[in-house]
Formats: structure tokens, sequence, C-alpha cells
């Protein structure tokens, strides 16, 4: 027989906050709410907790759900729990982050979101429910997980020349990084290795490193 409780059951859900870097700018990814609250108005995607369901699976499952995307590695942000947070009931929501490489995207809209895009940070809309400080909160976690440098590869081809890896490394943290000390710091890292191919542009050739094993 299964236990019953007096005491009330909040909603519990998750929202993501996914990045990606456009044209050397950090993008986060948000979804237009096709329906109330807030229609109309951008937030990130997420969306309830299935009574079978886990919590990471819950993450995975709504951000495909809503924007056609998918993301293995969820990095947890915070927990949000004030109580009028959510207009309809009590929710509690579990915030994750997620780094991904926008060519290999094709966004794709649906269930309840009417639209999903790319913004860059500096050019934020007003977000629904408390998505303002949910996206703070997780740009604060990913600019500390990026100072370890491997977690930004998540960002950048599976080949990378160490310009594009600092590139991604001040997009995020913000930093200015003096290229002589960026590159002695991934070597004390031990993070990357280089491969024997080149990026040929219209510069000179640069070589290509990749995530060490």
């Amino acid at each position: 027989m299964p236990f019953t409780y007096e005491h009330p059951h909040p909603a519990v859900a998750t929202d993501i906050a996914v990045f990606t870097l456009r044209r050397g700018a950090l993008h986060v990814l948000l979804i237009e709410r096709g329906a109330e609250p807030f229609r109309g108005a951008w937030a990130l995607p997420g969306g309830f907790l299935q009574p079978d369901e886990e919590l990471d699976d819950c993450a995975r499952r709504e951000l495909m759900e809503e924007t056609g995307v998918a993301a293995e590695l969820l990095l947890p942000v915070a927990n949000f729990s004030a109580p009028g947070r959510d207009p309809r009931e009590r929710v509690i929501s579990v915030a994750y982050l997620a780094l991904l490489p926008s060519d290999e995207l094709k966004l794709q809209a649906d269930t309840d979101a009417a639209q999903a895009k790319w913004f860059p940070l500096a050019e934020l809309p007003k977000l629904a429910f408390d998505h303002g400080a949910i996206l703070a909160r997780a740009l604060d976690t990913l600019s500390a997980h990026a100072r370890q440098v491997s977690p930004l590869f998540a960002l950048l081809p599976p080949r990378f020349t160490l310009s594009q890896l600092q590139g991604a490394y001040e997009a995020v943290t913000g930093d200015d990084a003096e290229k002589r000390n960026f590159r002695k710091m991934v070597a004390t890292l031990g993070c990357v290795r280089e491969t024997e191919d080149f990026a040929h542009g219209s510069h000179r050739p640069a070589r290509l490193y990749e995530a060490a094993a």
C-alpha cells in the first residue's frame, strides 16, 4: 500500500542554460514561451519532472522537446526554491548548464515553445520567471569551470588551435589572457596534446590540438 502524507508536495522542474560560441561571442539558448504564464516571453528551456524520471533525464528530455538540441554532458548549477518563483504553484527548479558547439546544432522548437533562438549575452531580452537569476548563477558556475580549461573543449571542434582555445577562455571568463601566460597555463594543466595537422587560412598555418586522453 503506498504511503500518503498530509504535507503539500511541491512540483519539481529542471531549467537548462545552454551556451555556445558564435563569431567569438558567448551565446545562450532561449525559448519563446507559447503558453501561459509569460506567454510570448523568453525563458530558459526546461519543464516538469515526470513521476518515473531522473532529474538529469528530465533536463535532457525537456531540452530536446523544446529546442531539438541533445546534450549528453550536463553540469549542475543550483536549486531555486523561492515560494513565489512560479505563479502556477510551488515549483522547485534544479538548474543545469551545457556547452555545445553551435555549428553542430539545428534548433527546432516544439511542445510549449513557440521558437528557440540563440542570444548573445550582451543582447538578452527580459526573461520569464526567475530565469535571469538562474542564468547569472549558471554564468558564474561556467566561469569557475572554465578556469580548468578542459570544459571549454565542448565549445570547440574536435581539433582546434590554441588561439581558438584562448578565445573560448576569454569569452567565457571575461578575462583578457596574455598569449604566453595562457599557453603556459595550458601546458601546466596538461589538458591538450598537439597533432600533426595544421589549420590553414590567411595567416601562417597554426598547429591543431586535441583534448589529452
